[in-house]
């Protein structure tokens, strides 16, 4: 049996881990994390320039976040996403 398109096993052909430089932050979502296929297709939509279907994707998104309470904003796993997207974008500023 192929393991699935997008695994460690099974890489897509846009795997970007091969390209990473060595000091590029990145982020994972997992295909454990119950929200992970719907954000990674937000992100599609938005990058195909679907607003429509990514503001409908979107409001998916709230509704099933709605009956589960939110992290803490003093949750280390919170602020270390806000860390590393912070990271991301000093990164991309300074490859400017």
């Amino acid at each position: 049996m192929t393991a699935p398109v997008g695994s460690k096993a099974n890489p897509s052909k846009f795997d970007c881990y091969p390209d990473l430089a060595d000091d590029e932050p990145y982020f994972v979502i997992r295909a454990d994390d119950p929200l992970a296929s719907a954000l990674v297709e937000l992100h599609a939509y938005i990058g195909a320039g679907q607003s429509g279907a990514a503001h409908n994707k979107l409001a998916e998104i709230m509704e099933l976040t709605r009956s589960k309470a939110p992290r803490p904003s003093d949750s280390p796993k919170y602020r270390e996403t806000f860390a590393i997207s912070s990271s991301m974008d000093k990164w991309r500023d300074s490859k400017r």
